[in-house]
Parts: C-alpha cells; sequence; structure tokens
C-alpha cells in the first residue's frame, strides 16, 4: 500500500459547505522560471523542526528531477488515485497532472499553515476550499524568466515560448495577498517570504 493509498479512508472529497478552517493554506503562484520552487525549498529549510508549517510535497506526472521533490506516478495511477480521494486538491496545467495528498486536511485542522506551489487557476476552488488561504505571487522579469526555463532544458524553444505568452497573461489576473519580484535578490525575497509566513502563524489562536 502506498503512502497516498494510506490516506484514502479519511479523504471523502469536500463539499463548498465544508471548507476547511484552522490553519492557513499558502498558495505559491507565478510563472515557470520565477524560483517558486527555490523559494519554498530555502524556507523549507529554515523553518524545520518548526511543526507550525507544513510544506506540501505534490504528485505530478511527470519524472523526478533536481529542482523539484515530488512524487512521480503515470497518468494510470494518478486517475486512479483521483478517483479514490487520495488528493486534497488537484489540477493540470501545461500538459501535466498535480495533486496534493489528502492528509493535508488534517494539518489544516489542526491549525498548521500548510504552504503549496500550485497553478493560478486553482485559485478559484481554493478560495472555495479553505477558509484561510493566502496568495503569494512570484514574479520575475520576461529576461529572467526566459533564461531560468532555458537553463531548466525541460522542454523545448516553441513550449518555452508558450509558457511565457501565458506568463504575461495570466500576471495580470492574479490577486495575491503578497507579490515577490524575484528576479534579482534571493535573500530580498527569501526573507519577505519567511515574514509573510510567519505573520500567518502569529494570526492562529494560540495552543494550534
Amino acid at each position: 500500500m502506498s503512502e497516498l493509498d494510506a490516506n484514502v479512508e479519511n479523504s471523502k472529497p469536500l463539499t463548498h459547505v465544508d471548507r476547511l478552517s484552522g490553519g492557513y493554506f499558502v498558495a505559491v503562484v507565478g510563472p515557470s522560471g520565477a524560483g517558486k520552487d527555490t523559494l519554498i525549498r530555502m524556507a523549507q529549510e529554515r523553518l524545520a523542526g518548526d511543526g507550525s508549517f507544513v510544506f506540501a510535497r505534490r504528485v505530478i506526472t511527470r519524472e523526478s528531477d533536481a529542482t523539484e521533490d515530488h512524487a512521480s506516478v503515470s497518468e494510470l495511477e494518478f486517475s486512479r488515485l483521483r478517483a479514490a480521494h487520495s488528493f486534497l486538491l488537484s489540477w493540470n496545467a501545461n500538459g501535466l497532472n498535480y495533486g496534493l495528498p489528502a492528509d493535508l486536511r488534517q494539518d489544516i485542522a489542526a491549525g498548521r499553515v500548510v504552504i503549496a506551489n500550485v497553478s493560478r487557476a486553482a485559485l478559484p476552488e481554493i478560495a472555495l476550499r479553505f477558509a484561510n488561504h493566502f496568495v503569494v505571487h512570484v514574479t520575475a522579469s520576461p529576461e529572467i524568466l526566459e533564461s531560468r526555463l532555458a537553463a531548466r532544458g525541460r522542454e523545448d524553444a516553441a513550449s518555452q515560448r508558450q509558457r511565457l505568452a501565458r506568463a504575461s497573461q495570466q500576471n495580470l489576473v492574479v490577486k495575491a495577498d503578497l507579490i515577490i519580484d524575484n528576479s534579482s535578490d534571493l535573500d530580498v525575497s527569501l526573507l519577505r517570504f519567511e515574514q509573510a509566513l510567519h505573520s500567518l502563524r502569529y494570526a492562529l489562536p494560540l495552543g494550534l
């Protein structure tokens, strides 16, 4: 039995009436190449040992690589997990399927701050599902995005151009609680991100 399968029993589908409350869901969004995974990974390292914060490990229909620690599954396995309600949240972006494990629901209910890299297209669903949610929009200049996508080497030039075009359009419609321009000084970006996470933690009732 997989780790995800072990959580199926307590993962009945949520209705929009049953909004999760207790803690915060922090949705980190932004175009590919903006540095979301880097910020999340560095914050996770700095906050290691603090049980108030939970950094979600995504399930993706993509092979594992050095840019993100995620669970890699096939399309068939992803469909099976979704049908078994093994995901708290799932979405499709850029031809791939993404999911967040259902046991994160318990962390939210326990009053923790759950941080996840999600698609901007999932924000309306997040607003419906979580009573307390906070959107961090990580951006970077078009030139930086282009150079980072090229260095990552996951896609061909045509696919990279499509990503950049989508990023330009979607940046205009994202309503964020915090915008981080991650074009240059990573330390400044990390400080702003951590400050936001701590402010959410201290906004929660003591003792959770």
